[in-house]
């Protein structure tokens, strides 16, 4: 028995002791009343002592006995319980009526659970692959557009593309977001070269550096790295995103530090202290997105949730009015589970 065990033992005593609290209670009455009527007849002590005894030793055996078998019973239901495959038919035979009736009560339940769980399964299925299909299918008219918006010649033509840009970026965001639970089956690990997937990136937002009058400061670099270039070109884009959110003015610096890490550094306005620790959390937005009234909350939780997997590193430093600064280390190339 282990020491986590052994320090249960106490309480597993004094419950073992309320459960037959009425039972002990009715061995002292008997007891008691068989020493009232030996008293009362003036029966020699000696006539009894021995029975007495006799009986004393054979009720601690079994008492001993009895608790020892109850903790056998406490940790074998325990240790079902930390299985996920237990069902009914694992369970300890009943030894009552009343044991009994509480399976067939966790029967009923489990059938019950099992049920609504099918249903939710196929709800969240469908609404998968509905969600899934849209995204595919708004990608379609919104290439549409662009390319008739470059047939015409109108003042808000760049406006209109600027925001048809953001309608892209939010439709691929929510693509990602419903293939993440399948991602480990969707990934191609190879060696990739960073330089090139950074510049994919920093070319998707090229336009967003012109109009913001952001400069970019890149330093080359020759690293390769073992990764899913899709998915990594994705957090890119979202860390890119972020940091031209957030920077009005200034620039935004790139480059790679040893041990593959890869930095982003802004000169936005920052993050405080208190949201920096919650930034990951799905659907936090801080401070800053309660300034951005479009902000989700989904980008940064996508791409720690995305870098997890693929078995990298992400961390934020920031300060206000200084800027941020993001460090993902690819050092590692074994996926996650």
């Amino acid at each position: 028995m282990d020491k986590s065990k052994t320090l249960n033992i106490g309480s597993l005593f004094n419950s073992y002791l309320k459960e037959r609290k009425s039972n002990i209670i009715m061995s002292f009455v008997f007891v008691l009343i068989f020493i009232l009527i030996f008293k009362l007849y003036h029966v020699d002590v000696k006539i009894a002592l021995y029975p007495a005894i006799i009986c004393m030793v054979l009720w601690t055996i079994f008492a001993v006995f009895k608790f020892y078998m109850y903790c056998r019973k406490h940790y074998y239901r325990i240790e079902l319980s930390n299985h996920i495959e237990i069902t009914l038919k694992n369970l300890p035979e009943s030894e009552s009526l009343l044991e009994a009736d509480y399976q067939n009560m966790l029967d009923v339940l489990m059938t019950y659970n099992r049920l609504q769980l099918s249903e939710n399964n196929q709800k969240y299925s469908d609404m998968s692959e509905y969600i899934t299909l849209w995204a595919h299918q708004m990608k379609t008219p919104i290439t549409a557009i662009n390319l008739l918006l470059n047939e015409f010649d109108h003042d808000d033509k760049y406006k209109i593309k600027e925001q048809l840009f953001e309608i892209e970026r939010y439709v691929d965001t929510v693509l990602q977001f419903m293939r993440l639970d399948t991602m480990n089956s969707d990934l191609l690990l190879k060696e990739y070269s960073l330089m090139k997937i950074v510049k994919q990136g920093i070319k998707y937002y090229s336009k967003v550096f012109i109009n913001k009058g952001i400069s970019l400061k890149l330093d080359e670099f020759n690293t390769t790295v073992v990764t899913d270039e899709k998915w990594l070109f994705f957090v890119i884009k979202q860390i890119l995103s972020n940091a031209l959110k957030y920077t009005d003015e200034g620039s935004i610096s790139i480059y790679v530090v040893p041990d593959k890490t890869l930095v982003i550094e802004d000169t936005g306005i920052g993050i405080s202290e208190e949201d920096i620790h919650r930034i990951f959390e799905r659907g936090f937005t801080g401070y800053n997105g309660r300034l951005d009234k479009k902000a989700t909350g989904i980008g940064l939780y996508l791409s720690k949730q995305i870098l997890e997997k693929l078995n990298h590193n992400i961390k934020i430093y920031s300060q206000l009015g200084i800027g941020t600064r993001v460090e993902i280390n690819l050092t590692t190339s074994l996926p996650r589970k």
